[in-house]
């Protein structure tokens, strides 16, 4: 008999399903029971959706990754210590394949399992999307623990129960807080851009009844004013940072208003639209396109407005949009993932990634944990599908789990 029957994937998935650490009996000598418990603590507290399997160096590692994805039923991140080897498998909205991959290959030389399991824990919980699942908080259990033990220590597993239970009622209160904070710090960023576009309205010197308007001029006004109330409504509304795209949407919206207003009162070409200035928004609608390169990042076009464009040429710096962060004034692509969807209302329709990449927002984007926390910011990033923790069953796609066992997904 081999070692998979008798320790089947079934069985593996059926602890994991209660406990986010499995111990194989075979495999008992590689993690200690006090080491695999921290791992399931340190899980449990991040509220992840990290599934951890230790087994036996003879397990058959034939479609072992998509056979235990499809036995648990669960999306997230698995991670297998066999014998001596290791490699992980994700499900695309938990993790994408690129980071599995570099995740693997940064413990790869690491043979002692404790230290291995630990930094790769460390490492990919906070990178990972997604929430743990519920199954683990009506269960105590944890993997190879007998079913008559679980009987006689009925009370034992009730007070389990009721501990993850607050634990992730602690979990979802801190999340909560922390969108809370998000939201506060975008509401002044925000404010400030709801300020600067009213003023612009203040000092427009066109009145729908004067010599020369048309219905169309009218119609520019109307909607300029109506995104500024709109763009005013929307905040007042905000629950959360993911809200804040339609408000930058709606000023954007009302500042090309304008643009077209001017350009008919002027008698002029009515212009294309364009994104607005990347290093500031409040610059306005931009011109062109220009070359431009982050500190520490790599060379990109980026549109910009007149002024910025002389600036570059001249060689000198852009008037660059600093926001409060806790390490003092930092440009908003430096200054955290809150900032996403308040840029993707401005960069919407897919544009955003390229000009943020290499950027520490753009690296915080490109993660489905800022989708599962901050919304989904541009285009249709992290739209649809599990955000992991989510019971799919076999719904998956097999390819997130192929491979060769060893080939860290690659």
């Amino acid at each position: 008999m081999c070692i998979r029957d008798s320790h089947s994937v079934s069985a593996v998935a059926e602890a994991l399903r209660a406990s986010p650490v499995y111990v194989d009996p075979a495999a008992a000598g590689q993690l200690s029971p006090a080491d695999a418990n921290a791992l399931r603590e340190q899980i449990r507290t991040a509220d992840k959706p990290l599934f951890i399997a230790v087994l036996p160096a003879g397990y058959p590692t034939g479609n072992l990754f998509a056979d235990l994805r499809t036995a648990t039923g669960v999306t997230g991140l698995y991670a297998i210590r066999l014998g001596d080897r290791f490699d992980a498998r994700a499900d695309a909205s938990v993790l994408s394949r690129t980071a599995v991959r570099n995740l693997v290959t940064s413990v790869q030389g690491e043979s002692d399992t404790k230290t291995q399991l630990s930094d790769f824990t460390d490492r990919a919980l906070t990178r990972m999307g997604g929430s743990a699942p519920s199954s683990w908080g009506s269960s105590g259990g944890a993997g190879g623990v007998a079913t008559a033990a679980l009987i006689t220590a009925g009370v034992v597993v009730v007070a389990g129960g009721a501990a993850a239970f607050g634990l992730a009622r602690r979990n979802r209160r801190r999340r909560e807080a922390e969108r809370r904070a998000a939201l506060d710090r975008l509401r002044v960023v925000v404010d400030e851009d709801i300020t600067a576009f009213g003023e612009e309205l203040d000092r427009l010197d066109f009145h729908p009844a004067e010599a020369g308007a048309d219905n169309a001029m009218r119609a520019d006004y109307e909607r300029a004013l109506d995104a500024y109330d709109q763009a005013k409504t929307l905040m007042a509304q905000a629950v959360g940072p993911e809200d804040v795209r339609a408000v930058t949407q709606a000023v954007e919206d009302g500042r090309f208003s304008l643009a077209q207003l001017a350009a008919r009162r002027a008698g002029g070409e009515l212009p294309e639209r364009r994104p607005p200035c990347f290093f500031d928004p409040r610059h306005g609608p931009s011109v062109a396109d220009a070359a431009w390169t982050p500190v520490g990042g790599t060379p990109r076009e980026v549109p910009v407005c007149a002024a910025d464009r002389t600036r570059l040429a001249d060689g000198r710096d852009p008037v660059i949009r600093q926001v409060d962060t806790e390490y003092g004034r930092r440009p908003y692509w430096d200054a955290g993932p809150a900032y996403g969807p308040w840029a993707g209302g401005y960069f919407g329709g897919g544009i955003l990634p390229g000009l943020l990449l290499g950027t520490a927002l753009g690296g915080v984007m490109a993660s489905p944990s800022y989708a599962s926390d901050y919304g989904t910011g541009y285009g249709d990033f992290g739209a649809g599908g599990y955000q992991g923790g989510d019971v799919s069953g076999a719904d998956f796609d097999p390819g997130d789990f192929g491979g060769g066992f060893g080939d860290g997904g690659g």
